[in-house]
Parts: structure tokens; sequence; C-alpha cells
């Protein structure tokens, strides 16, 4: 019988995820779990509900990590009052193909997990960091203006 993975233990397996080291974001959610983008920028989801929503999501998203040469991820794990929920705060760096300079990124998550699966992540990126490392701020721009 497995024993179910610990807040902690699923948050290193995001920061894995990120990191490109083989495990697949989706399968570490709850049938009905919800992945949340309080900050989305348009044309992005703010909520996907229910692991295959999430698979689906990102297997549609296949060519966005091509854009990156990941030179190193870091993630910092905060425990909170709440025993089912952890703050994360995941780093990566390296270079963008797409905007062809150096980049730092960071993004908070607020990881609710039950039974060793995540039953809710509040997904916390800055939209216009993001623009510009995947070299489309002129596309933020224009969505935001309407054009």
């Amino acid at each position: 019988m497995d024993v179910p993975l610990t807040p902690r233990e699923v948050a290193e397996q995001v920061r894995r995820m990120v990191a490109g080291e083989g495990v697949t974001f989706a399968d570490l959610f709850a049938p009905e779990g919800v992945l949340a983008y309080p900050f989305a920028p348009p044309g992005m989801p703010a909520e996907l509900a229910g692991r295959e929503a999430i698979r689906a999501y990102f297997a549609g998203m296949g060519s966005a990590r091509d854009l990156l040469d990941m030179e190193g991820v870091e993630a910092v794990v905060r425990q909170t009052d709440d025993p089912e929920v952890v703050v994360t705060e995941i780093t990566h760096h390296g270079w963008s193909r797409a905007a062809g300079v150096p980049y730092r990124f960071t993004a908070l998550g607020v990881i609710r997990v039950r039974d060793g699966r995540i039953v809710r992540y509040e997904d916390y990126m800055d939209p216009i960091a993001m623009a510009r490392m995947l070299g489309r701020t002129a596309d933020l721009a224009a969505a935001l203006s309407g054009r």
C-alpha cells in the first residue's frame, strides 16, 4: 500500500515538473482538482476544473517549454497553519530563446493537498514578467488595449 504524499512532497513534485524532470503536472491532481490562475493574462483560463481538463490544457501548450533554456529551478516551501496547505515559491532561470535575453521568473503557488493529491492549486504568476520571458509583450499590450 502506497503512503500518500504530504503537501511538502507534492510541492517538490511540482518543482520537478517545472524543471522538466519527468513529472506530469495533471497526475498530481485529484480527479476533481482545480488549478486556478488568479492573475491570468488575456487568453489564459482563470480556472481549470478537473484532472483531465488540466491534462488537456497542458497537452496543448507543448511548445512553450521550447522557448526557454532553463538553467535552474529552485523552490522554497512554507508550511501554513492548515496541515493540507503549503505555499511554494518556485523560481526558474536561464535563457529565453523567444526574447533573446536571460530571464528569471518566480511564481507563488498555494497548494491544498488531500489524500496525497492536489485538490486546489492557486498559481500566482506575474503576467508582465511571463510576457517578457516568452517574448510576447506586444501581444499582451494588444490584448489589454483591446486591439
